[in-house]
């Protein structure tokens, strides 16, 4: 099933931000996902299992190079991009 993630990162440390772009470069470097930046969010594309382990993996390695975070995902079934 494809699945569109809404996710937004917060990083409990005062230095947030290398933080967030640290975790969302590492998604965009996995095949298979597609990810579109925003201002206040990030959307990923693809596969659900595939999607879902990896914002698994990437955020347990977050939280075990950077400390702790907070992962707010709202995942909804298909691909909800204009046009699809």
């Amino acid at each position: 099933m494809q699945v569109s993630v809404d996710i937004s990162l917060y990083p409990l440390q005062e230095e947030f931000i290398p933080i967030v772009i640290d975790f969302i470069h590492r998604v965009q470097l996995r095949e298979g996902i597609e990810v579109t930046r925003g201002v206040l969010s990030t959307q990923l594309f693809g596969e659900s299992t595939h999607v879902l382990t990896v914002l698994a993996q990437e955020f347990e390695h977050s939280v075990a190079t950077w400390g702790k975070s907070v992962l707010v995902a709202k995942i909804i079934a298909g691909d909800v991009r204009l046009g699809s």
